[in-house]
């Protein structure tokens, strides 16, 4: 009898969706209990690499799932509505094969994506443009990296990085891809937030890594064309997906504790809280403000479908008007995402702040996600764009 894997298995009898779907569910049974403990979710990432969706977006042709930016940005969401960390970490897979296809040349990003496909790797961060504390030394014909990298999401239990650093005589930004275990790597478990509690987001220290020259992903390098430049925007979109997923997930939780456990308030002239008008006038607010912002993701994940498709012919307006869309989501989401996560207990009451719930993980977890990068400055570039028809000018952030 032929042994078929797991993977293949999964691939047969359902779709991506219908898998994480299931993966949901059991991320689900213990999601508060983690968020308590914090740390690596190792059984839970090891179920993800089982699942094969670490290869979701790679092509057939190399060995992927062949799914879209929408598919992949409905799943991040799915995940995040019962356990951002998990969906952190699952999202910057896809962001830092992201950043290989568009930084490197041609055979560097189809090497590495195959690979990926065939070993099923899992692919960390450890490239923080705002920390330069990691310089890159020339040694006959490779560099050298030494130094330290903050907010280094998912690279514990990596296979392999995505590393940065400031090449010491001529200050360029550089970027490589390395395996997690190289000799000079020590990544640390210092990890230890209010919110995302289980995305290893902590620091790697450098001590005389050995980069090669092979490594680099600087062929075309980033920023250097509206395309390279699509990096920000795929990060952009993550967030603004799990910020979505996240506020989705406190209002279904709300809902059900309010249909099960919630009490109506005694001045109320409603017999059951369902039919008391204030409660479903907080509802009804809560469902418009994550309805408008769920349309706004979608369009926006459309349009960068649509540019990742035109390759280096994409257009500094075309990659314009995805940076408009992007950050129109995302600043609505910040907003009504926060409003949500914490007025939800201004209708399921107060027995839902009990401890054993968690409840305040949904807020805790969008509020230090938010920060991530300062929601005003898509607001200054928006500005710029109704009043003087300036696109956002492409960076690490924009």
């Amino acid at each position: 009898m032929t042994t078929i894997s797991k993977q293949e298995v999964l691939a047969e009898t359902a779709t991506p969706f219908e898998v994480a779907e299931r993966l949901a569910e059991y991320f689900a049974l213990t999601a508060a209990e983690r968020d308590l403990i914090g740390g690596t979710p190792y059984e839970q990432r090891q179920a993800i690499r089982d699942s094969g969706l670490l290869k979701l977006l790679i092509p057939k042709s190399l060995g992927g799932l062949g799914a879209s930016w929408v598919e992949l940005f409905q799943i991040i969401r799915l995940f995040a509505r019962v356990d951002s960390s998990l969906a952190q970490v699952f999202a910057f897979q896809f962001l830092m094969l992201a950043s290989i296809r568009l930084y490197g040349t041609k055979e560097q990003w189809q090497t590495l994506w195959k690979e990926t496909a065939e070993k099923n790797l899992w692919w960390g961060n450890a490239l923080n443009p705002l920390d330069n504390r990691t310089i890159a030394t020339p040694n006959g014909n490779h560099l050298v990296f030494s130094g330290q990298k903050s907010f280094c999401s998912g690279a514990t239990d990596s296979d392999r990085l995505i590393v940065s650093a400031i090449e010491a005589e001529t200050n360029r930004f550089i970027v490589a891809a390395v395996p997690s275990n190289r000799a000079g790597i020590s990544i640390n478990n210092d990890w230890n937030n209010m919110g995302q509690r289980q995305t290893d987001s902590g620091s790697v220290n450098f001590d005389q890594l050995i980069v090669e020259q092979d490594e680099l992903l600087m062929n075309p390098g980033p920023l250097s064309s509206p395309f390279s430049s699509l990096r920000s925007l795929v990060a952009q979109l993550i967030f603004t997906n799990i910020y979505q997923g996240i506020a989705e997930g406190a209002l279904e939780e709300a809902i059900k504790y309010t249909q099960q456990s919630s009490r109506v308030w005694s001045g109320s002239l409603a017999q059951t809280v369902q039919q008391d008008p204030f409660t479903l006038l907080h509802f009804g607010e809560f469902w418009a403000s994550l309805d408008a912002s769920r349309l706004l993701a979608d369009e926006a994940a459309k349009q960068l479908e649509n540019a990742w498709r035109q390759d280096l012919l994409l257009s500094e307006e075309a990659r314009g008007k995805v940076a408009l869309a992007v950050f129109s989501a995302k600043v609505n989401i910040t907003r009504s995402g926060l409003d949500v996560c914490s007025r939800i207990f201004e209708v399921a009451g107060a027995r839902a702040t009990t401890a054993t719930l968690r409840l305040d993980r949904y807020w805790r977890n969008l509020r230090v996600y938010t920060l991530h990068d300062p929601a005003d400055y898509k607001l200054k570039d928006l500005g710029d764009w109704a009043l003087n028809k300036r696109y956002p000018v492409p960076s690490f952030y924009s």
